[in-house]
């Protein structure tokens, strides 16, 4: 099967490594003193259309796992316009917020959701400017399910993003988190429900 998977241009999907999730906290560290970047307490699973019904059945389950202990309000499910629904975590801590997007992750995907988990995104901002970077700034690492790897993505306006940070950002995070090395899977989220600021 490999040798016509070759020829024909195929290849088999990463599997996901969701405890890749868990090198975030140390990333975060490195980002904080590169660029003085610091998270927002926030993040978003996305997940592409699928019957509604399981759905709503993995939602119930979900929302009875991610304890009050390690929230700052309850997860909730917003739909954007593409039809992709968006859990929102919001946590005190990025350790936290770590281990709900991973327990949301793998609960879908116990539940059969995998082929519709497309990623997770976590909100950080720019503190100040000593790193160079304008105070305020969005950023988000994202993390791909199918690929099992991470990219930056920094919006500076309606349908703009700043390329040149997110390739700082490659760079400093290069040893700390598995970073998607093919940048047409550098997708743009535009509209984004989880928060930055």
């Amino acid at each position: 099967m490999k040798i016509f998977d070759t020829l024909l241009g195929r290849t088999k999907p990463v599997k996901a490594n969701l405890d890749a999730l868990f090198a975030l906290p140390g990333a975060s560290i490195t980002l904080e003193s590169a660029l003085t970047v610091v998270g927002s307490g926030s993040a978003g699973v996305c997940v592409s259309p699928g019957a509604a019904r399981s759905f709503e059945d993995a939602w119930s389950e979900l929302k009875t796992l991610v304890t009050p202990e390690n929230t700052s309000s309850e997860p909730k499910v917003v739909t954007d316009s593409f039809d992709y629904r968006w859990i929102v975590l919001d946590a005190p801590d990025l350790d936290s917020l770590v281990t709900n997007a991973h327990m949301v992750n793998s609960t879908l995907q116990e539940a059969g959701w995998g082929p519709q988990l497309l990623c997770s995104v976590f909100g950080f901002k720019v503190k100040d400017s000593s790193g160079g970077l304008t105070p305020g700034t969005s950023i988000y690492l994202v993390y791909l399910f199918k690929r099992g790897t991470f990219y930056p993505f920094v919006p500076i306006a309606k349908e703009k993003r700043d390329n040149e940070v997110e390739m700082r950002i490659k760079a400093i995070l290069g040893e700390d988190i598995p970073i998607e090395s093919d940048l047409t899977k550098w997708f743009p989220l535009w509209d984004l429900p989880v928060k930055a600021g």
